[in-house]
């Protein structure tokens, strides 16, 4: 299998170095061809920054539009339809669209509770140009959207009004996979789509000529690792003409006056691009792009569902000697409608919940990377772990206080969930690690306490 071969050559020095790695959603592994194909690229030519006509000038602009034209293409996005324009990463993204969209009062932003903070901090845009902002809610054990709900939501439009409705593709904390259809349903009343892509692309095919989002967000090195600090929104074009941007900077102007407030945008993604792109790593984008091609996305989604069902039976199946769950996983128990993102807690024979952060002292130990939190997504977490409107607004956050004391203080059995997620190069042999590193879960009955301090998301 191809994977297995890649997994031995160019991923080695996972094994070389006894690591398992079960935390692609926090961020993807690179393949040690990417950089030797990039390093010679850098080595081979001479590179200056693109806002120029000079020839290193010209060749930098090259390369970066090549690696637009290689996004487009991934994504099956037609260049008269879709723009690419890339940013530092995904919340960059999602803050392009946040920050420059027409929000007006009577407007209104609907976004579901399963959303990455950085999808969660659109409303306090909204809420400056006066719009009104509607969570959908999940429900338990699935987490996955009350669909009768976001009908009723989809169908309140009155009038002629920017709206924009806010979802993930696959949740970065259950990985609850949200129905694309979706996004067709909500362009029927009348609502802008923005896509939250970022955990889905890394093993999932999204295909723009059969879905029509306005905005998508990504991040690359989720994807395939290298290069860190580059994302992309894809963006409509006629979707995009309505962004109002509130200020410019250098790259997003054909010109600007002192004496005369005055300013002409630049055409297209460039009006988008602040400063100077990452002209140097942006080639690596179309480089790791090649390298998913040649896998092949579906052969990545295959293994990594395969993987995912084996992972979940583990935790479902775990028990301790009297028949109690030795685990509760949060969101779907089954491989359907699901990627490759599990959230759980280890859980003691009376029920408790094994402190989040024993689990990764204890992973620490096996050489296995997995991520502890609520991952950045306070919506999915309230659901998961049954904390009410009135508990959160009862518990008060001030500056004197820890994490911990604030955990506490509202009755959290827990500082969050553990996750693993799977990914490009997961084998099996990682998730028989796995097994035995949760087998040391069953019948625990103490908990050291001299734990460290929770960390905030």
């Amino acid at each position: 299998m191809i994977l297995d071969e890649l997994r031995t050559t160019d991923s080695a020095r996972l094994d070389r170095a006894g690591q398992v790695y079960l935390d692609y959603t926090g961020g993807g592994l690179y393949a040690d061809s990417q950089l030797r194909e990039h390093l010679d690229l850098l080595t081979q030519g001479v590179f200056g920054n693109p806002h120029s006509q000079s020839p290193t000038s010209a060749a930098s602009t090259a390369l970066v539009e090549r690696a637009r034209a290689a996004v487009l293409a991934f994504f099956d996005a037609s260049p008269d339809e879709y723009e690419a324009i890339f940013t530092p990463n995904a919340t960059g993204a999602l803050r392009l669209v946040g920050e420059a969209y027409p929000f007006r009062p009577g407007d209104r932003f609907l976004l579901t509770f399963d959303n990455h903070n950085s999808v969660n901090g659109i409303r306090e845009f909204a809420r400056a140009r006066g719009a009104e902002t509607t969570y959908v809610p999940s429900t338990a054990p699935a987490l996955r959207v009350d669909t009768g709900q976001l009908e009723r939501y989809l169908d309140v439009t009155p009038g002629e009004h920017h709206n924009l409705f806010a979802f993930p593709a696959q949740s970065n904390f259950s990985g609850v996979q949200h129905p694309l259809a979706w996004i067709d349903r909500a362009h029927s009343s009348g609502w802008d789509v923005l896509l939250d892509a970022a955990a889905y692309v890394p093993s999932n095919r999204l295909d723009l000529s059969r879905v029509h989002p306005e905005f998508v967000a990504i991040s690359f090195y989720k994807m395939f690792g290298w290069p860190t600090g580059v994302g992309c929104l894809l963006a409509r074009r006629d979707a995009l003409a309505r962004l109002e941007r509130p200020w410019f900077s250098g790259g997003t102007i054909v010109a600007a006056f002192v004496q005369r407030d005055y300013h002409q945008d630049a055409p297209g993604a460039a009006h988008f691009e602040d400063g100077t792109v990452d002209y140097l790593n942006l080639p690596a984008v179309e480089i790791g792009l090649r390298h998913l091609e040649r896998i092949g996305i579906e052969t990545i989604h295959a293994n990594v569902t395969a993987l995912t069902h084996k992972l979940l039976q583990i935790l479902t199946e775990l028990e301790h000697c009297d028949g109690s769950p030795a685990a509760t996983v949060y969101g779907p128990r089954s491989g359907d409608g699901r990627g490759g993102t599990v959230a759980f807690n280890f859980l003691q024979p009376d029920g408790r919940i094994v402190d989040e952060r024993y689990v990764e002292r204890i992973a620490s130990r096996h050489g296995i990377s997995l991520r502890t939190g609520c991952f950045c997504n306070p919506g999915a977490g309230e659901v998961a772990f049954t904390i009410s409107r009135e508990t959160l607004i009862g518990g008060t956050f001030d500056d004197a206080m820890t994490l911990d004391d604030y955990v506490r203080a509202i009755g959290l059995p827990s500082g969050g969930a553990v996750r693993a997620s799977l990914g490009l190069v997961s084998n099996a042999a990682d998730v028989e690690q796995f097994a035995e590193f949760a087998s040391e879960f069953v019948d625990l009955a103490v908990v050291p306490d001299d734990l460290p301090p929770r960390l905030a998301c």
